[in-house]
């Protein structure tokens, strides 16, 4: 068994290692400049588009665009914003979040170009409901329906056994346990029957509690986050700077930290920071789909915009927090690292632990709707839409199940199978590039004037 785990860790530093990062921000790097630094020219339309009033309700699809934006950030937006900057800062040291955002920067142009091919391509199931994303442009996009099945595999197994299960269910049953002394088993039951009403409701009431939810918990989040910057607001240029030097220059010890090199802060950064945005990995553009929308630009615009809220501002605000208070030195690691920089940073040691712990209550469950959605989308092209019922039930009980598994090669399978979701998609982007520009160039024409820079 041990000779498995190890093979298995094998595999996966491989899968996450290198050649995968270089291939999802070289794609990024890649629709940047074909479509003329689009992120950084229409971030304000995005803006405006995502917080504007809907003129689409009467269009084709399921959902409101914003509907859609939060449900694909209820998936994104989850543990790895708090436990996942902590573990990139403390492995790379202060400059991993630089390269956290520079892999948000560029992946902003990934996740516009997946969600846009997501809603060119979307069909309409059995049922009358709209369904897209990787697999329906990988099979009449690129024409390969082998590729369509393996990324619907992986991502069906993300979901079953990965992000969407195991992890947000145990991050959850933690932060009751040690902040409220609620007992495993009793949130294990309140978590399952609250699972089961939000999802057998399909992907409206999913949309609709996540519209609520997302921005209320994204909004509480920053506040106490600003809260600790501006408590310590005078070493604020001191950080920045100092993420800014780590970035390009070796990290020294100190205290509980035990120096990293400059690839080290390159490579947690790059990592931490596609993992938690997924820019690339193909899972947005299943709820890009289900938007009302009658324009697959607009919604490649709209949902871009997760990935600038995910990491460039929740991200952002976690690693300032751990780098003022100092935590980021200390020998704690994960939640507990971000507990800690609460508790110093707003001088309360009660109430810093309370409000990582529901940030990580709220952002685990809306992370568990998200990707049951994903997963149902992946039986209903792989299965049709008579599997999901049985498919709800089964992910039903595995979040019931959670709080009784503690196997290490669960979480090491669930990121293999996370890291290769991500090569199928990535084929489908690069072979449907021109796609992807001149329905750019189209629409941008029609409504301004566009860059020579795309022509």
């Amino acid at each position: 068994m041990t000779n498995l785990q190890s093979l298995l860790q094998s595999i996966d530093n491989f899968i996450w290692g290198p050649p995968l990062l270089i291939l999802l921000v070289g794609t990024g790097i890649y629709f940047t400049f074909r479509l003329g630094l689009l992120q950084f020219r229409h971030l304000p339309t995005a803006l405006k588009m995502v917080f504007s009033k809907d003129k689409n309700s009467n269009k084709e699809g399921d959902v409101s665009s914003f509907a859609a934006l939060c449900t694909a950030l209820s998936a994104t937006i989850g543990t790895g914003n708090i436990v996942g900057v902590a573990t990139a800062i403390k492995v790379g040291g202060p400059g991993a979040l630089f390269w956290m955002w520079l892999a948000a920067v560029f992946g902003m142009a990934t996740k516009y170009a997946e969600c846009l091919l997501a809603v060119k391509y979307r069909k309409t199931d059995a049922n009358g409901q709209m369904v897209g994303g990787p697999m329906y442009y990988l099979q009449y996009g690129v024409g390969s329906k082998a590729l369509a099945v393996l990324f619907a595999i992986f991502a069906l197994g993300v979901a079953c056994f990965g992000i969407g299960t195991f992890p947000q269910v145990n991050a959850i049953l933690d932060a009751t346990q040690i902040s409220f002394g609620v007992s495993r088993e009793v949130t294990a039951v309140v978590l399952t029957l609250l699972v089961a009403f939000v999802t057998i409701g399909g992907i409206q009431s999913i949309a609709k509690v996540a519209g609520k939810v997302v921005p209320t918990m994204a909004v509480f989040y920053i506040v106490a986050c600003l809260s600790v910057i501006i408590t310590n607001s005078d070493q604020l240029l001191n950080a920045i700077e100092l993420v800014l030097v780590s970035a390009f220059t070796s990290t020294a010890a100190t205290g509980g930290f035990l120096g990293a090199s400059i690839m080290l802060a390159i490579q947690s950064g790059i990592a931490r920071g596609v993992f938690s945005n997924e820019s690339g990995l193909g899972s947005a553009p299943m709820a890009a789909a289900a938007a009302k929308t009658d324009s697959c630009v607009r919604q490649g615009l709209i949902s871009m915009t997760g990935t600038f809220f995910d990491t460039i501002i929740i991200c952002t605000m976690t690693g300032l927090a751990l780098i003022l208070t100092g935590a980021w030195q200390t020998d704690l690691a994960g939640a507990a690292m971000t507990t800690h920089a609460f508790a110093v940073g707003l001088n309360a040691n009660t109430l810093g632990p309370m409000l990582v712990s529901i940030g990580l209550m709220f952002f685990a469950f809306t992370t568990i709707l998200g990707w049951n959605y994903y997963g149902e989308r992946c039986v209903v092209y792989l299965l049709g839409t008579k599997a999901v019922l049985p498919y709800k039930l089964i992910f039903i009980a595995l979040v019931a199940s959670g709080a009784f598994l503690h196997l290490d090669m669960i979480w090491i399978l669930a990121d293999i199978v996370n890291g290769l979701m991500a090569i199928p998609n990535l084929i489908g982007l690069i072979a449907l590039r021109h796609v992807v520009v001149e329905e750019t160039k189209r629409y941008f024409e029609a409504h301004v004037t566009y860059s020579k820079a795309v022509a």
